[in-house]
């Protein structure tokens, strides 16, 4: 998961640079990072059998629990919180903060493929090389049809039934990295 984490930072970087770098300053900079490594701390190993709530949710407030316990300014823990909490809120209707944005942008980038045109390839490339995937899709895949089985009102099944896992196991953007170590 940490790889993930940073390929989802990494790429996140490059979609900032290139479609929105005007949201670039020191402390967006640092929050993402937060955000990006906590995202997913709801699917670890023992959180999902720790509540019913959605991953994304129980994430969100672990995340907001270790930051503020750890000295984070309430903005900043908020923030990330909230991120963590929608980053699987996807469609075109409503609002989310630029935070929320990108980390939707990024994850949906790694996990499915969409958006490729957002991330060069030789980014990708980069990005792997330091990060690899190791399997990253089958492992997600994995990871959703076990929240799926726990709870079949899980949050990320507003993304379709198994059109969201289906999506993950067969990202053919990635796929030429997913069994690279």
């Amino acid at each position: 998961t940490f790889n993930y984490s940073m390929r989802v930072f990494y790429y996140g970087k490059a979609i900032l640079a290139q479609a929105f770098p005007s949201w670039s300053t020191p402390s967006f900079d640092e929050t993402y990072l937060l955000t990006c490594l906590l995202h997913d701390i709801g699917t670890t190993d023992k959180n999902p059998y720790a509540t019913l709530m959605s991953f994304e949710f129980y994430g969100g407030l672990i995340a907001l629990d270790v930051l503020k316990s750890n000295g984070a300014l309430i903005e900043q823990a908020e923030h990330v919180a909230e991120a963590v909490i929608r980053h699987q809120d996807l469609g075109d209707v409503g609002t989310i903060t630029r935070i929320g944005a990108l980390i939707q942008l990024a994850t949906i980038f790694d996990n499915i493929g969409e958006n490729a045109d957002l991330v060069a390839r030789e980014t990708i490339e980069d990005v792997v090389r330091a990060y690899p995937r190791k399997g990253w899709s089958a492992c997600f895949t994995k990871t959703l049809r076990r929240e799926k089985e726990l709870k079949p009102w899980a949050h990320t099944t507003h993304l379709g039934e198994k059109e969201f896992r289906e999506g993950v196991s067969m990202n053919k953007l990635m796929a030429p990295w997913d069994d690279m170590h």
